[in-house]
């Protein structure tokens, strides 16, 4: 799991839009499922572009999936969509908030296309949402 910029801020940062969730609470969500699931999880948050795309680069060789909120970077970082596309692994892209309803300029997501699939709009049920669409991708059920 990769959280982008400004994450770090959720539950103080317009909780209004946002939600009144921390990233603590998320990413104890996210381990739940994990542990529920059997799998391991490798939780990380930057502000920076160049640590998140150093982080996708050498993902290939360590996980078998990419669970992605690349905040405002959705919209303008080339370079991560780059790393998603390059790395090969299947990657799910998720988001608070509903980025297609929103401002002119967030609804684009540069990422989106280089990925197996988005969850977007269901506050932090987003990111369980997308999990387990990681959890089928790489453990397909019959």
């Amino acid at each position: 799991m990769i959280h982008g910029p400004n994450l770090d801020l959720l539950g103080k940062r317009q909780p209004s839009l946002y939600g009144q969730k921390t990233l603590a609470t998320i990413n104890a969500l996210l381990r739940d499922v994990g542990k529920k699931s059997k799998v391991a999880l490798t939780i990380v948050q930057s502000n920076h572009e160049g640590k998140i795309v150093d982080l996708i680069g050498k993902s290939k060789s360590r996980y078998d999936a990419i669970l992605i909120n690349p905040a405002a970077y959705t919209h303008t970082s080339v370079a991560i969509r780059d790393a998603v596309e390059a790395c090969g692994l299947p990657t799910v892209e998720v988001h608070l908030t509903h980025i297609y309803a929103r401002e002119k300029f967030r609804q684009t997501s540069l990422i989106a296309p280089v990925c197996v699939g988005q969850v977007s709009g269901f506050g932090a049920d987003s990111y369980r949402l997308g999990l387990l669409a990681c959890l089928t991708i790489v453990t397909p059920i019959h």
